[in-house]
């Protein structure tokens, strides 16, 4: 009898639970979406800058790679301003191995992308 009463809840319940799982996936995704399109568009309206500034930091993150999936390694470099403000920003593995730690000269960035970066002799 008592079972009788759950198989009644789920079966009456289970649309509710599938629909919000569905609908919170959604959610997110279009969260990512949208999240990332208002990122461009900032990025599209800042000025492109060049300043002075020091790398003061690298670091590496990895993604993926257990089993027999493949692996994505992304660069960040943190870059110090003459006003002593400090901003880390992606670049591709080119640019990460070309720049070290206490490398001077111009940084060239709009928003959050990078842009350059030109060693001072």
């Amino acid at each position: 009898m008592a079972e009788d009463w759950f198989f009644n809840f789920m079966e009456g319940a289970f649309p509710f639970f599938f629909f919000g799982i569905f609908a919170l996936i959604v959610i997110v995704i279009l969260s990512a979406v949208i999240g990332g399109i208002v990122l461009w568009n900032k990025n599209n309206k800042s000025p492109k800058l060049v300043v002075p500034a020091r790398v003061v930091s690298k670091r590496t993150k990895m993604t993926g790679g257990s089993g027999d999936s493949s692996s994505s390694t992304w660069y960040y470099v943190t870059f110090q301003v003459e006003s002593g403000d400090r901003m880390e920003l992606p670049v591709n593995g080119n640019d990460y191995g070309l720049m070290a730690e206490g490398d001077q000269g111009k940084l060239a960035f709009q928003g959050t992308r990078f842009q350059g970066f030109d060693r001072s002799a």
